[in-house]
């Protein structure tokens, strides 16, 4: 069994920063590859970035590129989304996810446990 807890989230101005953090549980973490999705009212959640189990690989999705960047920590079993650069259009609740395997993947069924969500809400 793995929890997930995310924190970080809040409101922002447009230009503002934001990290998100997202602790697990379970002596495994270090394991699987993980990821972010987020979810905005009335959308689907959708892929944001993703981080492979030993942190050398990563992968965005083209909206966030360039602007955001996912990092790990095994030692602290947390992952994280530094986030940068931010518009109006990144306000959602974010989720992170562990994946079943180790390498990346970005649909969400590739996923088996998440954690609550963050609100993030950047004003203009």
């Amino acid at each position: 069994q793995v929890q997930l807890v995310e924190s970080g989230g809040g409101l922002v101005q447009a230009g503002g920063s934001l990290r998100l953090s997202c602790a697990a549980s379970g002596r495994t973490f270090s394991s699987y590859a993980m990821g972010w999705f987020r979810q905005a009212p009335g959308k689907e959640r959708e892929f944001v970035a993703a981080i492979s189990w030993h942190g050398g690989s990563t992968d965005y999705a083209d909206s966030v590129k360039g602007r955001f960047t996912i990092a790990r920590d095994n030692a602290k079993n947390t992952v994280y989304l530094q986030m940068n650069s931010l518009k109006p259009e990144d306000t959602a609740v974010y989720y992170c996810a562990k994946a079943h395997g180790t390498w990346l993947v970005d649909a969400y069924d590739d996923y088996d446990y998440w954690g609550q969500g963050t609100q993030v809400t950047v004003s203009s």
